[in-house]
């Protein structure tokens, strides 16, 4: 389980700065200290600081900038920014580690605007009980269940298809959506099969597309099409 098999990915490293018209991506930190075998992140933490910020929606690309001491005074300090009078949003693409979250942290990330929460659940089910807190702290901090709040399961990988369906399964009790991040940065659907079947990939996805209809509209929307084709007869 230690062996980082599959299609490894080439990725950016260094300070990071770029925009387009419309948004901005930087990295702030380098690295993360919990040596996970899924993950090509280096070992070594190196911080960069935040660099001029030139847009009002920015992606932070850290792969866990939380794991740094200097994370919450940062935040803040982020929160602070304004690009011609206009406050600026703020995104981690990479998810936010639960072992690092706290009541102070998830404040200080709603006061500085920073949306669409991600929470990283790759491990066992047997973690629920460490997630739940985490949901619940972002939930008091003042995260929605929908749309902020969502969990990243890894998938293809080590933990197997069926625990990561009991996963998916308690996520439709907590009202949370999910993501399904599939191991070595592949992406659907040109996924290859790794740790599971074709099938069972095919079927996660399906499963979690129909998973995230049920927490955003409260019912199957493909469903109540053809209850309202039915109705029309």
């Amino acid at each position: 389980m230690n062996e980082k098999r599959g299609f490894q990915q080439s990725h950016s490293t260094g300070a990071y700065s770029k925009f387009d018209d419309k948004e901005q991506w930087i990295r702030i930190s380098e690295g993360c200290p919990n040596h996970c075998p899924f993950c090509y992140e280096i070992s070594e933490q190196i911080w960069y600081g935040i660099p001029e910020i030139v847009r009002s929606k920015v992606s932070i690309m850290d792969m866990n900038m939380l794991s740094f001491p200097q994370s919450l005074e940062t935040i803040i300090e982020l929160g602070r920014k304004e690009i011609n009078g206009e406050s600026v949003d703020y995104e981690f693409v990479c998810g936010i580690d639960w072992r690092y979250l706290t009541p102070e942290i998830a404040e200080a990330l709603r006061s500085s605007r920073f949306r669409k929460i991600r929470l990283a659940w790759d491990w066992h089910y047997t973690d629920q009980f460490k997630i739940k807190k985490a949901i619940e702290i972002l939930r008091k901090a003042g995260y929605r269940n929908r749309p902020d709040i969502m969990v990243f399961m890894i998938c293809n990988w080590d933990i197997s298809f069926d625990e990561c369906m009991k996963k998916l399964n308690l996520c439709k009790y907590w009202g949370v959506q999910v993501s399904d991040c599939y191991f070595d940065g592949q992406i659907m659907p040109n996924v290859e099969p790794i740790g599971w079947t074709v099938e069972q990939i095919k079927t996660f996805r399906h499963e979690v597309r129909k998973h995230n209809q049920m927490v955003n509209f409260g019912c199957d929307p493909e469903l109540a099409k053809q209850s309202d084709i039915g109705g029309r007869r």
